[in-house]
């Protein structure tokens, strides 16, 4: 992968980070509808991209060509709210006329293997995305690809058997499936995440790192996480 340079953006506070997003997904929803009638959307799972998602549920936009994706799900029954799925779905998704059909979960109950297999198989031909978005863990993962274990290179959607983080099985997509966007966006917010994000901009080489230097990326953070 070309690595590129990534932006770092200073929000005044946590809410302004999740306003910010909210416009940010807006404006690239509307200039993809323009030109080509259809806005795919990969959305990240964690609290802070939730706080971004209840915003846009209250704005106006051509509902029935926004097409949504998932960077990772945890391999959980469908209706678990512990799946990023519901987060979304309750934050956002139910309350937009978004059509079902456009709505596409990772199948994540399936287990790991067969969903990621099948998700590849979905994605592979819409790529690139307009735009994904995502967060940072408190130890510098971003979707589920987590330090120290191995991540993917070639392949778009990988199973993760061993997450440190419950459940242990989880589905995420890989760097060269998330770069695959004309844009992304990496949201930080809290002080847990200081020294990850410290760490990140000083050459630490974390999962969020490779994602954002295989893409063109900007992060937007709020001074909790900045310092």
């Amino acid at each position: 992968m070309i690595k590129q340079e990534t932006r770092f953006h200073l929000c005044e506070s946590a809410e302004q980070v999740a306003s910010m997003t909210a416009q940010r997904i807006l404006t690239a929803a509307e200039q993809a509808l323009s030109a080509r009638g259809q806005f795919q959307l990969v959305l990240a799972g964690g609290r802070t991209p939730l706080r971004a998602y209840t915003l846009l549920a209250d704005h106006f936009s051509d509902w029935d060509g926004w097409h949504i994706f998932f960077g990772d799900e945890r391999c959980l029954a469908p209706d678990d709210p512990e799946r990023n799925s519901h987060s979304a779905a309750q934050a956002f998704l139910d309350r937009v006329p978004i059509p079902a059909s456009n709505v596409y979960p990772i199948p994540a109950e399936l287990g790991a293997e067969t969903a990621a297999a099948r998700y590849a198989q979905l994605i592979g031909p819409r790529l690139p995305f307009d735009l994904v978005l995502l967060g940072m863990g408190e130890d510098g993962h971003t979707a589920s690809l987590f330090p120290g274990r191995d991540i993917a290179r070639d392949a778009l959607v990988m199973p993760v058997d061993d997450a440190p983080k419950p459940p242990p099985q989880r589905v995420s997509l890989t760097p060269r499936a998330l770069a695959s966007s004309a844009e992304l966006l990496i949201l930080v917010t809290g002080t847990d995440k200081r020294q990850a994000l410290a760490d990140w901009r000083r050459g630490v080489d974390l999962p969020v790192a490779r994602v954002a230097a295989a893409g063109r990326t900007e992060v937007l953070m709020d001074p909790d996480a900045a310092g």
